[in-house]
C-alpha cells in the first residue's frame, strides 16, 4: 500500500478525533465563559478554532486522496445519514465565517456584538463538530447490509 493510500485510510479517524476535540474545546469554552473565566474561555475558543482549521486541512487532503465515499446503507438509515450530512455540510460552510467574525469582535472588545453573534455561532459550530463525528461513525463504523 502506498503512502497516499495509507494516509487516505488514516485521515477519516484523525478527522473524527479533531472534530471530537473541537466539540470538547467548545464545551469547555462555554463552561468557562459562564464562570466568567475570560482568559480560559479565550484559550479554549482559539484552540477550537485552530483544531477546526487543522480538521479542514486534513479533510481536504483526505478528499484529494480518496474522493467521496458513498453510504452503503439503504432505506431509513440512508435518509437519516443524508439528512445529517446535508445539514452538517451546509452549516460547516458558514461556520468559519461566523467563527472568524466572533474572534474579530472579541479582539476588538466589541463584546455586545460578540455575544449577539455567538448566540447563533456557538450552537452551529458545536452541531458541525458533533455531526462530523456522527457522519464518520455512520460511514465507517455502522453495520451495513
Amino acid at each position: 500500500m502506498s503512502f497516499a493510500e495509507t494516509l487516505g485510510n488514516i485521515l477519516p479517524s484523525v478527522n473524527a478525533a479533531l472534530n471530537s476535540t473541537s466539540a470538547l474545546l467548545l464545551g469547555a469554552g462555554f463552561y468557562f465563559i459562564k464562570q466568567r473565566q475570560i482568559e480560559a474561555h479565550r484559550r479554549c475558543m482559539m484552540a477550537a478554532f485552530y483544531v477546526s482549521g487543522l480538521f479542514l486541512i486534513c479533510y481536504l487532503i483526505r478528499f484529494s486522496l480518496t474522493g467521496t465515499h458513498r453510504f452503503p446503507g439503504e432505506g431509513a438509515a440512508k435518509l437519516v445519514y443524508l439528512g445529517i450530512l446535508f445539514s452538517h455540510m451546509t452549516l460547516a460552510a458558514v461556520t468559519p465565517v461566523l467563527a472568524i467574525r466572533a474572534i474579530y469582535l472579541a479582539r476588538k472588545k466589541r463584546i455586545a456584538e460578540h455575544r449577539r453573534l455567538v448566540r447563533y455561532a456557538w450552537p452551529i459550530w458545536m452541531y458541525v463538530s458533533v455531526t462530523g463525528v456522527v457522519v464518520y461513525a455512520m460511514l465507517y463504523h455502522w453495520p451495513h447490509p
